[in-house]
């Protein structure tokens, strides 16, 4: 199972090196860099929740952000996202955009979750003197 988290690092390290050529990638890295310092922690036994949490709520926000654009582009009939940006399909962008915050959430509060419960039992440890 510890093999998991260093293969989420890795995924989100590749997706912050793709964001290189995005328009605005010093948010893009940040996030999945921050995202893929979650996995790390977590895979070194370092409990930092507050590292997984600042992920998810920052993921959170530009979810509620993209939800208007999100929402035109299912009513539209969710046209394709795979193709390269054009000035005449802005919602290629913004949808990636959108999923890669959802990505970012959830990831970020399955490590919120798990690190609090890792503190926890510690704590209970700690204290019974497992």
């Amino acid at each position: 199972m510890n093999s998991f988290h260093i293969v989420i690092s890795i995924i989100f390290i590749l997706f912050a090196v793709f964001q290189i050529n995005d328009p605005d990638p010093i948010f893009w890295i940040a996030l999945y860099g921050v995202t893929a310092v979650s996995a790390i922690l977590f895979f070194f036994k370092i409990t930092i929740p507050l590292v997984p949490l600042l992920v998810a709520l920052v993921s959170i926000g530009g979810l509620l952000y993209l939800s208007p654009d999100f929402l035109r582009w299912i009513r539209e009939g969710s046209p394709s996202i795979t193709g390269s940006m054009k000035a005449g399909s802005p919602h290629i962008e913004l949808v990636r955009e959108f999923f890669g915050n959802a990505l970012t959430a959830i990831t970020g509060m399955g490590y919120w979750v798990a690190m609090r419960r890792r503190k926890k039992h510690k704590l209970k440890e700690e204290i019974h003197g497992f």
